[in-house]
C-alpha cells in the first residue's frame, strides 16, 4: 500500500513543469537586435556551465528556411558558453535563433531569440517548437530519478545497518538489500537510455536512435549513469570473494561502494555547478551517505525488529541510535551548508520556488526528528537493565525444614543448625513474559520506527523534487540577465480548452501548442491532462478547421498518438482569417465531447 502510494507521488509530482537550471545570460547578437553586417557566429552565455548537444542551435531565415550552421562548440573553451558558426553572405532581414543545451546538473534548457541583419522584416520568421520536453519522456524520467535515490537509501542504509549495528539474525536484510541492488540497476539503466530523448525533449522511441544514445555517453550525466551501472555490477561479481573476508574488509569495501555512488550523484546534480564547487560535492556525498544510513538504516531496523526469529538484544538498537544521532548531526551541518549556497538570501525561502520546496522539506525532517527522538527514548529505556524488587535481586536465604515449613527455634542459648538453606524466589511476570515491560517497550519502539520510516519516504520524495528545481541563487542571477523566451518559439500560439464529459473523472484540460499559427504549413502538438491535473491516456482526440467566411473546411489536422501526446507536423490552412477550431476528445468507447475556439491566422 506504501510502495503503491509512493509511486502514485511520484507520477503526479512529475506533471509539474521542469525548472530550468542554467539561464541565457546574455547572446551575440542580442535579443532583437539589429547588426549592420552579418556576424560570423552566435555566442551564448549562461549562468553555469552547460553541455551542448548536436542539435544545439537551430536558425531559420527571413525566408523561414532552416540556415546551415558550422558544430556547436564552446566559444573559447569557456563552459558557460555554446557558439556555432554561420555562413558568409546572410541575407539582410531577420532571423529566429532556437537553442537548446544541457545544463551543468544535467537538466535541459532550451529558448528562442531574434535578431536582424541591416534591418528587421516586416514579419518576423517563425520555425517549427521543439517543446521544451516531451511530458512521456520527462514524467519517466522523473519517476527513475526518484526511485534511484529512494533504493540508494535502501542499498546503502541497509549495508550500513548490518555492517555497524551487527544484528544476530540478519535473515530479514536480505530481501531490502536484493530490491535496494535490482531497483537501483533498473532504474539506473532505464535513466540511461532515456537520456538522449529527455536532453533534446523528444519521445521515448527516440531513445532506440545509436548515435543519440552515443552522444549520451560522452556528456557528464550520461557518465555518472554509466559508472553508476559499473560499479553495481562490480560488487555483484566481487560480493562472493569479500563475503570470505574479515568484518574490517567488509566494512571497506562497502564504504568504498557507498562513496563511489554517492559520488555519481554529486557529479551531475546541483553540487556540480555555481560556487565553491569541490565543497559543495564534498558536502553532497556526505548529506546523501547520512540520509542513506539513517533513512535506509529505519528500514533494515524495523524488518529486523518485525521478522528476525530473536527479538533483536538491546545492544543492537542502541548501537543504531548512536549511528542514526551521527547521521542526523552530519544532515544538519551539510544541509545548512546546501540551503546557504542554493537560496543566497533569507527571502528567497518565501519568495521562490525553491526556498518554499526547502521549506517543506525542512519542516517534514521537524516531524522526523520528532518521531527519532521517540524512538531513542524508547531505546534507552529498552537498553536500561531490567529491576526486580530488592527481596529478589538480594535472593534472602531462609530456613526450611523437610516438610518446606521453617521450624521454629529451640530454647536454649544456642541455636541448632537448621537442615538446609533454599533462596525462596517469589513468582513475577519477568521482562521476557508475554506483557512483560521489554515486549511493550519493543512494541512502541516498532510503531515510533515505522512512523519514522513513512516520514522518510516523505522527505525524500521532496528531496528529489528539490534537486529538479532551479536554485533561488541561480534565479536570482538569471533575472538580471535579459529574459530570453523559452519553451516554444516566435508566432506560436498556446491555448487551454477545458473539458467535462459529464461521466466521474470526465473533466480535465487539453493544452494545444500551433505554430507559426499562420497561412501554410503548421504545427501541432496536443496534450491532455486530468482532472487533478496529471498527465492522461484518451482514445481519441480529433481537431479540425473551418474558415467560413470563404466556405473552407472542415480541414482534418488528422492528429496522431505519439506515446502520450497527440501531434501532426502537416496542418496546411490555406488562407489568412478566422478558423474555427473544433475538438473532439473521446474518453471512452461511448464517452465524448467537442468544443471550439475561434484562431486568427495571418501571412
Amino acid at each position: 500500500m506504501l510502495l503503491g502510494t509512493v509511486l502514485v507521488l511520484l507520477l503526479l509530482g512529475s506533471a509539474a513543469p521542469a525548472s530550468a537550471h542554467a539561464a541565457l545570460r546574455g547572446s551575440d547578437p542580442g535579443d532583437g537586435s539589429v547588426v549592420k553586417s552579418a556576424p560570423r557566429h552566435l555566442t551564448l552565455t549562461f549562468t553555469e556551465s552547460v553541455g551542448l548537444l548536436e542539435d544545439s542551435f537551430r536558425v531559420y531565415g527571413p525566408d523561414n528556411r532552416r540556415v546551415p550552421l558550422g558544430e556547436p562548440q564552446h566559444a573559447d573553451g569557456a563552459p558557460d558558453t555554446a557558439r556555432a558558426d554561420l555562413p558568409g553572405g546572410l541575407a539582410d532581414g531577420t532571423y529566429t535563433v532556437a537553442w537548446r543545451v544541457v545544463s551543468a546538473d544535467s537538466h535541459p534548457v532550451s529558448g528562442a531569440f531574434t535578431f536582424s541583419v541591416g534591418e528587421p522584416s516586416p514579419t518576423a520568421p517563425a520555425a517549427p517548437a521543439a517543446s521544451a520536453e516531451h511530458p512521456v519522456t520527462k514524467s519517466l524520467y522523473d519517476t527513475g530519478r526518484h526511485l534511484a535515490y529512494i533504493a540508494a537509501a535502501l542499498l546503502i542504509g541497509t549495508a550500513a545497518f548490518a555492517a555497524l549495528c551487527r544484528p544476530p539474525d540478519p535473515a530479514p536484510l536480505r530481501l531490502p538489500l536484493l530490491t535496494g541492488w535490482w531497483t537501483l540497476l533498473t532504474a539506473t539503466a532505464v535513466l540511461l537510455v532515456l537520456r538522449a530523448p529527455y536532453e533534446n525533449g523528444t519521445s521515448p522511441a527516440t531513445a532506440l536512435d545509436p548515435a543519440a544514445f552515443t552522444d549520451t555517453l560522452t556528456g557528464r550525466p550520461g557518465l555518472a549513469l554509466l559508472t553508476r551501472l559499473a560499479l553495481l555490477s562490480a560488487a555483484a561479481l566481487l560480493l562472493p570473494l569479500v563475503r570470505r573476508r574479515s568484518p574490517r574488509t567488509r566494512l571497506a569495501a562497502g564504504a568504498a561502494l557507498s562513496l563511489a555512488l554517492a559520488l555519481t550523484w554529486a557529479a551531475a546534480e546541483h553540487a556540480s555547478a555555481g560556487i565553491q564547487v569541490p565543497q559543495a560535492m564534498t558536502s553532497s556525498v556526505l548529506h546523501l551517505l547520512a540520509a542513506a544510513c539513517w533513512l535506509g538504516g529505519l528500514t533494515a531496523l524495523l524488518l529486523t525488529l518485525h521478522r528476525a526469529k530473536t527479538p533483536p538484544p538491546a545492544t543492537v538498537v542502541t548501537r543504531f541510535s548512536r549511528l542514526a544521532l551521527a547521521s542526523v548531526t552530519v544532515l544538519v551541518v551539510t544541509g545548512v551548508y546546501q540551503s546557504w549556497r542554493g537560496l543566497g538570501s533569507w527571502s528567497a525561502l518565501t519568495e521562490t520556488s525553491y526556498g518554499r520546496t526547502l521549506t517543506v522539506k525542512l519542516a517534514a525532517t521537524v516531524f522526523l526528528l520528532l518521531a527519532a527522538a521517540l524512538s531513542r527514548r524508547w531505546t534507552a529505556l529498552l537498553a536500561r537493565p531490567a529491576r526486580t524488587p530488592a527481596a529478589v535481586e538480594e535472593r534472602v536465604p531462609e530456613l526450611v525444614g523437610a516438610s518446606g515449613i521453617p521450624p521454629e527455634p529451640e530454647p536454649g542459648p544456642e541455636l541448632r543448625p537448621g537442615p538446609e538453606l533454599r533462596p525462596v524466589t517469589p513468582p513475577t511476570d519477568g521482562p521476557d513474559g508475554p506483557d512483560g515491560p521489554e515486549d511493550r517497550l519493543r512494541r512502541a519502539l516498532r510503531r515510533s520506527v515505522l512512523a519514522e520510516v513513512v516520514v522518510a519516504v516523505v522527505v525524500l520524495l521532496v528531496t528529489t523534487v528539490l534537486t529538479g528545481t532551479l536554485p533561488a541563487r541561480a534565479e536570482a542571477e538569471a533575472a538580471k540577465a535579459p529574459e530570453p523566451q523559452v519553451a516554444g518559439l516566435p508566432g506560436a500560439e498556446a491555448f487551454t480548452i477545458p473539458y467535462d464529459v459529464g461521466t466521474p473523472g470526465g473533466r480535465g484540460t487539453v493544452q494545444l501548442t500551433m505554430d507559426p499559427g499562420r497561412v501554410g504549413e503548421n504545427g501541432l502538438q496536443a496534450v491532455v491532462f486530468g482532472p487533478q491535473g496529471a498527465l492522461t491516456f484518451v482514445p481519441e482526440l480529433r481537431l479540425s478547421f473551418t474558415l467560413a467566411a470563404k466556405d473552407i473546411g472542415p480541414i482534418d489536422a488528422k492528429l496522431t498518438d505519439r506515446g502520450g501526446y497527440w501531434a501532426t507536423n502537416d496542418l496546411n490552412l490555406p488562407l489568412e482569417g478566422t478558423w474555427t477550431m473544433k475538438l473532439t476528445i473521446r474518453v471512452s468507447e461511448v464517452d465524448q465531447v467537442s468544443g471550439t475556439r475561434q484562431v486568427e491566422i495571418t501571412r
